[in-house]
């Protein structure tokens, strides 16, 4: 065997080593980034909760996020709501009509609506909306290092741009969780008696299966669907780096993050929550 044989049979050998070398830095590069996520959106939400205690936030910020999250959202929240609804009431009627149970049609949409569905849409098509927006803002305030003149001004940007942020997200999901839930069950009971459930039998209905803690265990979920919202758009921001490009993958990557995080937490808070009121009622 010549030299360059012996060569390139070495190097043929190492490249397994290699590859599995390279997997293994891409693996602990991942749980590195996921770690550094964790830790900055902790903290963030940790001197968010300073300055509200401190009072150290002008409440005038805070109604003007709270406008533009909330009111600008709105729209979107409803029409997915109120066309979920009847997408889901039109499988439910077709089914329980067929069997013979109409009775439940309102029941089951408003237990679906209250706990799970309501809260859940509200807190994505708000992550679509608000959070890619706060993402983009503050990404291009650091961009443009309006965020650097503001800390050379001795202003944190955790008081002004993130905590309003953060408390207005919090304050509005649970408002348009309850109009989601509202719409939704229109949309539900507009479908349902095109398939033979009057109106009268579905609120009938709703009345009888769902129970205020329905609507609480959604309410508590929203605020934390908000805190997530806020924090996680403001953290993905104050993250940007390389001009536009990175604007753009802030706020990917703040919608992504947010969304993921819902699905996340709602498994957990399904069971905190459902345990917490079987025992205390």
């Amino acid at each position: 065997m010549t030299q360059s044989e012996e060569i390139l049979s070495i190097s043929k050998d190492m490249l397994p080593s290699a590859r599995s070398q390279r997997e293994s830095l891409g693996i602990l590069n991942m749980l590195s980034n996921l770690l550094i996520f964790l830790g900055e959106t902790a903290l963030l939400s940790f001197q968010c909760l300073k300055s509200l205690v401190t009072g150290r936030v002008a409440m005038r910020d805070v109604l003007t996020q709270m406008a533009s999250v909330g009111a600008d959202s709105i729209w979107i929240v409803l029409a997915n709501n109120f066309f979920t609804g009847a997408v889901f009431s039109i499988y439910t009627a077709t089914l329980a009509v067929e069997i013979g149970f109409p009775d439940f049609v309102g029941g089951t949409v408003g237990y679906a609506f209250l706990n799970e569905l309501g809260p859940m849409l509200a807190g994505v098509s708000l992550a679509s909306r608000a959070g890619a927006a706060i993402a983009a803002e503050i990404g291009t305030m650091v961009v443009t290092e309006q965020v650097d003149a503001l800390r050379a001004m001795a202003i944190s940007p955790i008081r002004y741009l993130v905590a309003p942020r953060v408390i207005a997200s919090m304050c509005m999901l649970p408002l348009l969780t309850v109009l989601a839930d509202v719409f939704g069950m229109i949309g539900a009971m507009l479908a349902a008696r095109s398939y033979g459930v009057g109106s009268i039998v579905f609120w009938e209905s709703v009345h009888k299966f769902t129970q205020p803690v329905d609507l609480w265990r959604g309410l508590i979920k929203s605020v934390v669907f908000g805190l997530l919202i806020g924090t996680v758009s403001c953290q993905q921001g104050l993250r940007t780096e390389g001009g536009a490009t990175g604007v753009g993958k802030a706020t990917t990557s703040s919608v992504v993050c947010c969304v993921v995080l819902i699905f996340l937490s709602d498994f957990f808070l399904a069971q905190i929550l459902t345990q917490f009121f079987q025992r205390h009622l």
